[in-house]
């Protein structure tokens, strides 16, 4: 697949296939066209009154002028600059969906700059080349300036870069794809420097995973209801059309999707079961579930909004105007990424007291303190509960917003910052803690089913159970337990457990 890249019209699905399945990109003739017209704005603009970014400095500098023959020098400058990033490289598929993204913003010709500047990005993400973007830099507004410079860098052929997990000089990694470094002209480091575009593309992956690690949630909950021996009743459909909040009525069907024909649900569904009902955080599932759904559904539109926008400063009309303006700003991208944080932070605390009353024998329906072999020789899997804790308290911490904090920058010009890139950076450690708890609770669970024998789960909680237990052992003395815990997160991060449903022609939400 090559993602056709003409502006307009770039998915969250794109950006994915770019960024994690390092699909190709080719610009398309109408984003050259629009690219070419902007640009021939720009050369018209020599004389005149002073235009930010063409023939004034930048920030605080707005008021310097640029004479002509300087104003190419300025552009490399700003890229040298402004490439002041500090601390440990980011991600390899956030610097892939940052080119794209800023590409994408070139081709939707407001922003001045030549063709052969979105043709280089696309070039760098074509050849597998990605440039070296350090952790810190960006307040987010205006926009990822350090983080997008240290990616320009890679096109004049300076900085360092990636390939294939190699770190190598710039200028070496372009000459052995074929690649030239470019020459910027007027316009061009602002257009190659001033956007959201890395805290979009963060966000993109962060909506991506969320919607995988719902559908996993909602899963294996379903196997700590059978391993409580706990009720379906509560996830039943007329139930949730009393609430009728979107995403409650898909995890309730979800569960009972999961629940279906299940001997050990229907063991204890009987007037012998004195119990009245069952604790939170198995029967409010579907409604913290469902609140994060809808809390993703509300982030989704947004990111789909940015996508569809230009973002740069200043931005080149149709009409031949060059304005100044604040798009730039990445206050929408970090309410949004802090607002996911707070709801994801949920699904592993909700998570965390599941498998909390697995382990503990006086709640758990019959089942052995921890789930352990030999009681008092062995800890079960005690300790693996306290790792899953240890997360969940450290999503409190990062579920404080970001957005609510702004320090003054550049003389005051940039007086109110938006802090997005660090609550999009939170909203990823977030979702990787919560990828830890629940596979925590999948080993839980699983184990707790396997202790319920000789009753049978249903169909589709064992497909879960026999893929886990492909990777990892069940019932038995205790042994080195890490490594059991990092097998089932790679099958949550892998997407196994919807591969094992889809076996049984059962797509999950």
């Amino acid at each position: 697949m090559t993602i056709q890249l003409n502006g307009p019209g770039v998915t969250i699905d794109d950006v994915v296939a770019v960024a994690r399945g390092g699909e190709a990109v080719e610009l398309t003739a109408t984003a050259l066209d629009a690219m070419a017209r902007a640009r021939a704005v720009v050369d018209r603009m020599t004389e005149g009154e002073p235009r930010y970014g063409i023939s004034t400095g930048f920030g605080a500098l707005a008021t310097v002028s640029i004479p002509p023959e300087r104003r190419r020098a300025l552009q490399v400058a700003l890229v040298r600059s402004h490439a002041a990033g500090m601390g440990e490289p980011v991600e390899d598929e956030v610097v892939r969906a940052m080119v794209l993204l800023r590409a994408r913003t070139l081709a939707l010709g407001h922003s001045g700059a030549r063709p052969l500047v979105a043709k280089g990005m696309v070039n760098l993400l074509n050849a597998g080349i990605s440039p070296v973007v350090p952790e810190y830099g960006s307040l987010g507004a205006s926009g990822d300036l350090a983080p997008l410079a240290h990616g320009a860098l890679a096109l004049l052929g300076e900085g360092e870069v990636m390939v294939d997990g190699v770190r190598k000089p710039a200028a070496q990694a372009l000459a052995e794809a074929g690649l030239e470094p470019i020459e910027l002209a007027e316009k061009e480091g602002l257009a190659v420097t001033n956007g959201t575009d890395a805290i979009l593309g963060m966000l993109c992956l962060a909506i991506d995973d969320t919607r995988r690690l719902l559908a996993q949630a909602d899963a294996i909950t379903a196997m700590t209801v059978e391993g409580l021996l706990a009720s379906a009743s509560p996830f039943a459909a007329d139930l949730q059309t009393l609430r009728p909040q979107p995403g409650q009525t898909v995890s309730a069907a979800n569960l009972v999707t999961m629940l279906a024909d299940s001997p050990i649900v229907a063991s204890h569904d009987t007037p012998d079961d004195t119990r009245v009902q069952d604790a939170y955080s198995i029967r409010c599932t579907p409604s913290v579930h469902g609140a994060v759904r809808d809390t993703l559904a509300h982030c989704t539109a947004v990111a789909e909004a940015e996508l569809a926008s230009a973002i740069d400063n200043p931005m080149v009309m149709s009409d031949g105007r060059v304005e100044s303006c604040g798009n730039f700003h990445g206050a929408p991208l970090g309410f949004a990424a802090d607002f996911l944080a707070i709801a994801v932070a949920e699904v592993g605390a909700i998570a965390e007291r599941r498998m909390d009353r697995m382990l503990d024998h006086t709640r758990s329906q019959g089942l052995p303190p921890f789930l352990a072999e030999e009681v008092g020789v062995d800890s079960g899997l005690m300790i693996g509960h306290y790792t899953a804790a240890a997360m969940a308290s450290d999503n409190k911490r990062l579920a404080a917003p970001a957005s609510v904090d702004s320090l003054p920058t550049s003389g005051m010009q940039e007086d109110h910052v938006s802090m997005a890139w660090l609550a999009v950076r939170k909203l990823r450690k977030v979702i990787d803690n919560v990828r830890r708890i629940l596979a925590v609770e999948y080993v839980c669970a699983a184990r707790a089913i396997d202790l319920r024998a000789p009753l049978q789960p249903s169909p589709a909680t064992d497909a879960l159970r026999q893929r886990l237990r492909a990777e990892v052992a069940g019932c038995g003395p205790d042994r080195y337990l890490a490594p059991e815990l990092q097998a089932a997160e790679e099958l949550l991060r892998v997407g196994a457990l919807g591969d094992a449903l889809a076996d049984l022609g059962i797509t999950l939400e």
